[in-house]
C-alpha cells in the first residue's frame, strides 16, 4: 500500500497499544516505524529488473522483521522500562509485521517468506484505496488532537479489517462471475488472475492467459445481471520463449507469476508487467535485450518512462464503477454503451 497508508496503520496500532501510556508519541512512533519496510526503494540492486523485483523483499519478510521487532523491542525497553518489554515487543511487532501483511493484499507481490519462498499476492485491494485508508486516518488524527482515543482507534482498525476482509468476499463474487464466463468459452483452466480496478473494489478487472491471447474482463458488483465485457490482446509466444532464455527474463515471469506482455520494439525486446496499471497504461515495461546477429542478447534492464493516462480515463473509470456507464473499453480507456464502442 502507498505510504500514508501504511503510516496511519502504524499510528493506529501504536496507539492502540502504548497510547495510554505515551500518548502522542505512540502514534507517531507507529506511524513512523511502520514506514520503516519501505525504505528498500533507497537501495539500488544494479538494474531495473532487480530494483522491480527485490523490492518488498528482505525488508518485507516476516522472517526479517519479526527478529528485528524483538531485538527493537529489547532497546526500547532498556531505554524506557515503564511499559514493560511485553508492551514494547507488542507495539513493535504489530507495527512492522502489519506492513508486509497488508502489502500482500496488493498485487505488485510481497516476499513475506524472503529468501526461501515466491512472492504473495492476493490481489484484493488496489494499492491506494480511500476506504481502506480513510478510517485510520481519521482515528490517528483524533488521538493526536485528543491522546490517547482508544475507543476511536479500535473502531478505525475495526472498519479498515472489516473492509480488507469484503475485498476478499468481493474477489471470490467477481472470480465466480468471471470463471462462469471464462467456462462459456471453454477456458475453465487457463491461469487467472483477478484484481480492483484503481481506487475501491467495487469494480474489478480479470486477466486471463491462453497461449496466444490475454483476455482482459471488467466486472463490478453494481453490474447485476450484465454479461461482463471480455477484451482480447494479441500475445507473442516466440518472444516469451527468447525471453525465458534470459535471467530477466526468467526473473520477471517468477515475479509476476508468468502475467507478462512481450513485444518487439526496433531491435529490443521488452517485457510489461500487465498486472499492474491497466492496458495501454501498465508503469512497468522493461527492455531486457537487444537483437543481434546470434539472436537476442541480453542488455542491463532498464525501464521505459510511465505512460501518460488519458486524463479522461478517471471520469470513465468512476462511471463504470457504479453501472452509469455499461462497457469500459481498456484499449482507450473510454466509456461506451455496448461492446460495439471498443
Amino acid at each position: 500500500m502507498d505510504s500514508l497508508t501504511q503510516a496511519a496503520l502504524g499510528g493506529a496500532l501504536g496507539g492502540a497499544v502504548l497510547g495510554g501510556r505515551l500518548g502522542r508519541g505512540a502514534v507517531l512512533g507507529g506511524a513512523v516505524l511502520a514506514t520503516l519496510p519501505d525504505l528498500d526503494v533507497l537501495i539500488d540492486y544494479g538494474d531495473a529488473v532487480a530494483n522491480f523485483s527485490e523490492h518488498r523483499g528482505f525488508s518485507h519478510s516476516l522472517l526479517v522483521l519479526a527478529p528485528l521487532a524483538t531485538l527493537l523491542a529489547w532497546g526500547l525497553s532498556r531505554w524506557k522500562p515503564a511499559p514493560g518489554f511485553g508492551r514494547w515487543w507488542a507495539f513493535t511487532t504489530l507495527v512492522l509485521l502489519t506492513h508486509p501483511l497488508l502489502d500482500a493484499f496488493t498485487t505488485y507481490g510481497t516476499q513475506l517468506w524472503w529468501p526461501v519462498g515466491p512472492p504473495v499476492a492476493l490481489n484484493s485491494v488496489f494499492i491506494i484505496d480511500p476506504l481502506y485508508t480513510l478510517p485510520l486516518l481519521i482515528a490517528v488524527i483524533i488521538a493526536l488532537i485528543r491522546p490517547p482515543a482508544l475507543t476511536v482507534l479500535s473502531v478505525g482498525l475495526g472498519l479498515s479489517s472489516a473492509y480488507l476482509a469484503w475485498s476478499l468476499v468481493a474477489q471470490q463474487w467477481m472470480t465466480q462471475r468471471v470463471q462462469d464466463t471464462l467456462a462459456e468459452r471453454g477456458l475453465e483452466a487457463v491461469p487467472l488472475m483477478v484484481q480492483p480496478m484503481p481506487f475501491s473494489t467495487f469494480l474489478w478487472r480479470a486477466t486471463a492467459l491462453t497461449p496466444d491471447q490475454r483476455l482482459e474482463i471488467v466486472t463490478g458488483v453494481f453490474d447485476g445481471d450484465r454479461p461482463p465485457h471480455v477484451e482480447a490482446f494479441p500475445r507473442s509466444p516466440e518472444l516469451e520463449t527468447e525471453a525465458a532464455r534470459l535471467a530477466d527474463g526468467r526473473r520477471l515471469a517468477w515475479f509476476t507469476r508468468g502475467f507478462l506482455d512481450y513485444r518487439r520494439d526496433g531491435d529490443r525486446l521488452v517485457v510489461t508487467d500487465v498486472r499492474l496499471g491497466v492496458p495501454g497504461a501498465h508503469p512497468f515495461q522493461f527492455v531486457i535485450a537487444h537483437q543481434g546477429l546470434d539472436g537476442w542478447q541480453p542488455l542491463t534492464s532498464s525501464r521505459l518512462p510511465r505512460p501518460m493516462v488519458n486524463q479522461d480515463a478517471w471520469p470513465a473509470l468512476w462511471r463504470r464503477t457504479f453501472a452509469l456507464a455499461p462497457v469500459l473499453c481498456l484499449r482507450s480507456l473510454t466509456v461506451g454503451d455496448s461492446v460495439a464502442a471498443c
